[in-house]
């Protein structure tokens, strides 16, 4: 598979001029302020269009998401693999921005995916996908669940390495430290080592980005690590992280009742409110020990 070099990208952030007021005292009974402009580092947020090559046609376009550009290829491939379009590297034969745009402004937010089958699952997409959505327009679980059989109970992990989890996954945050908004998603080992780290506006778009970039590292499927989440977890990351065959997800938010009826279904372990103190196991926890 040939995966060109990612070139002239778009900015992950940006700079805007703001205005920032202060209590001159701290305190409800404070009656003066300062103000102050500077500049100050802001989280882009752009759309990628996905088009698919599958050989039978010409370039079409599946999604349209709205992300923060950087490891867009590993998007595109993460997204593919969420949709379930494809389930390993061989079915992928080239990755590269697309040359057949409107304008050079977006050459870098279209990403062309060639593809060496012509059997491509086509969803039916009626908006663009925003960076607060991920599985939008489907209804039921099984319209999630796919074809997917439930996880096998293979692996386990030591709860001392679950503490450690998001504290080492904060630690790797650089545009969060830079910004204060951005989602991110780490690839563990069952050791708690980092094996790849990446950020995104939108949570479901970094999880795409780390499990794409596990798979063109060689690294997917992903049945022997963890998926460690820097928010809430939502119905869509559980149904990312099934496709991805991965079989514990640590969070370090809530779920929300529907992504634990699929975890409950699909015999996946969810851990939420992780800290350095406790957690919650929600779902199928005998793979903590």
């Amino acid at each position: 598979m040939s995966i060109k070099v990612e070139g002239n990208l778009r900015h992950s952030t940006t700079h805007r001029l703001i205005t920032t007021i202060e209590r001159s005292q701290s305190g409800p009974e404070a009656t003066s302020s300062t103000r102050r402009s500077k500049s100050d580092e802001v989280l882009t947020e752009e759309p990628l269009e996905i088009r698919i090559n599958d050989q039978s046609s010409d370039p079409f376009r599946l999604a349209t998401i709205m992300r923060t550009p950087g490891n867009d290829f590993d998007l595109a491939i993460g997204y593919l693999i969420s949709e379930g379009v494809i389930k390993e590297k061989s079915h992928l034969a080239n990755v590269c921005y697309c040359n057949l745009v409107e304008s050079e402004e977006q050459r870098y937010n279209v990403v062309t995916v060639t593809l060496r089958t012509s059997k491509v699952i086509e969803r039916n997409r009626s908006t663009p996908i925003s960076s607060a959505c991920g599985i939008c327009g489907t209804t039921t679980l099984d319209d999630i669940f796919q074809d997917e059989s439930p996880l096998p109970k293979t692996v386990s992990v030591d709860s001392s390495i679950v503490f450690e989890l998001p504290d080492s996954l904060r630690k790797r945050q650089k545009l969060f430290h830079k910004t204060g908004s951005a989602h991110a998603a780490g690839i563990f080992n069952l050791k708690g080592e980092a094996l790849l780290v990446r950020e995104d506006v939108g949570r479901h778009n970094a999880l795409d980005k780390a499990i794409g970039a596990s798979l063109v590292k060689d690294q997917f499927p992903l049945k022997d690590k963890i998926a460690v989440l820097s928010g809430r977890i939502a119905l869509e990351l559980i149904q990312k992280a099934l496709m991805a065959k991965v079989e514990i997800v640590v969070a370090v938010g809530a779920p929300s009742s529907l992504a634990l009826d699929l975890a409950d279904r699909a015999n996946l372990t969810v851990v939420g409110f992780t800290s350095m103190r406790r957690f919650n196991i929600y779902s199928h926890p005998e793979r903590i020990i």
